[in-house]
């Protein structure tokens, strides 16, 4: 077996060719990590995203635009929010740390924010370890890492990841800060938007546990993160803490079952790549050559969804249908195998399956028959 470093240079240049030498890697983010998390078993998304492949590009080149992502509008709304926040050294993000937090530590005043200017990511990464050992080092203050780096292994292939902040409390624990532009109305904001952020700061939370593993002793990382957001229909910040323990411990499962990413690639043609400069019919076949795991919920967290989706449409997979049907349905993996079983012309009638499929069949036949109106004769 070669050197890790030698694989790892190797696994480079594999995926440099996949996604075509003139193409300018994407880096994941914790959004795609979360997204990723969520259907680990898509082999396609994962061979994408550990090549850098630019899936919003892809999808365009594929002839299925993605109209996933966020808007210019709420792009430039949420940065200037974030710097409202963060503004006069993060008085106020520390205010609403201590507020909501920890008040029985003493009011963060004279806090350091340490510059974290480095060159590339890996320089941006040991920057930051350096600072949150240095803040660790130095109780009693508070400390607040703006956009720090973070690195996280995803199926054999590292992730850098850039939270919007992260803050050291006076006892040496710390905190990821996610900052929305969605209001919070009464206290409460939008549980589907809410859940997003948590999965997405589980992520954060993940890579800060796999830095403090390496201090000694190993500070804590807490598991209530801050969310900030507008407050009702003003542009002022209120936050809310938020227990991820939960989004931590799925997102942890979800990527260790990541099947590594050279494994992947060892599968594909000689040959493959995704460059979207590639002819139409061409690159259709590369994306075709890795099996996807296409679910509705792709649709709000994949930029090849409707792609896949066609193709869902075009085999008749049950998958389009949804997880919670898709594993009612067991072996059944199209919808011609499950209206031919319904209709008693193909699979085991000691399959649970089948059998419910042909009861519902038979009750439907009834109701049709009962609700069907007399046909008088014609005279």
């Amino acid at each position: 077996m070669p050197p890790p470093r030698t694989r790892e240079k190797a696994l480079r240049h594999r995926l440099a060719e996949l996604r075509g030498p003139e193409v300018q890697a994407k880096a994941l983010d914790a959004r795609a990590l979360a997204a990723l998390a969520a259907n680990p078993g898509c082999r396609r998304r994962a061979i994408l995203d550990g090549a850098g492949v630019n899936k919003a590009v892809l999808a365009d080149a594929l002839g299925s635009p993605s109209v996933f992502g966020q808007s210019q509008f709420a792009f430039v709304r949420g940065n200037a929010f974030e710097a409202k926040v963060k503004a006069d050294g993060g008085t106020e993000l520390l205010r609403l740390a201590h507020e909501k937090l920890d008040r029985a530590a003493e009011p963060p005043a004279d806090a350091r924010v340490p510059d974290l200017t480095a060159q590339g990511p890996q320089g941006r990464t040991a920057r930051t370890e350096l600072a949150l050992r240095e803040a660790t080092e130095a109780p009693g203050t508070w400390t607040l890492l703006d956009h720090p780096m973070l690195a996280l292994d995803v199926a054999g292939s590292p992730a850098f990841l850039e939270p919007d902040a992260v803050v050291v409390h006076p006892d040496g624990s710390w905190t990821v800060v996610e900052i929305k532009s969605f209001p919070m109305l009464d206290g409460a904001a939008d549980p589907a938007k809410v859940g997003a952020a948590a999965r997405q700061s589980a992520v954060y939370v993940l890579a800060l546990e796999r830095v403090a593993a390496r201090l000694d002793p190993a500070p804590r990382v807490r598991h209530r993160i801050l969310l900030v957001c507008p407050k009702d229909f003003s542009n002022l910040p209120t936050a809310s803490a938020v227990d991820v323990r939960k989004q931590r411990a799925v997102t942890a499962r979800q990527l260790d079952r990541l099947t590594r990413i050279e494994e992947i690639a060892d599968t594909l043609p000689e040959g493959t790549c995704f460059s979207p400069e590639l002819p139409a019919e061409r690159l259709a076949e590369a994306v075709e050559s890795v099996p996807a795991t296409y679910a509705p919920e792709c649709l709000s967290a994949c930029e090849l969804a409707f792609h896949c989706r066609d193709r869902s449409r075009a085999q008749g997979a049950v998958t389009r249908l949804g997880r919670p049907v898709r594993a009612e349905l067991g072996g059944l993996t199209t919808v011609g195998d499950v209206l031919a079983a319904a209709r008693g012309e193909a699979g085991d009638p000691d399959d649970p399956a089948v059998a419910a499929l042909r009861r519902a069949a038979a009750l439907r036949a009834e109701a049709l028959e009962a609700a069907a109106p007399e046909v008088a004769p014609c005279p």
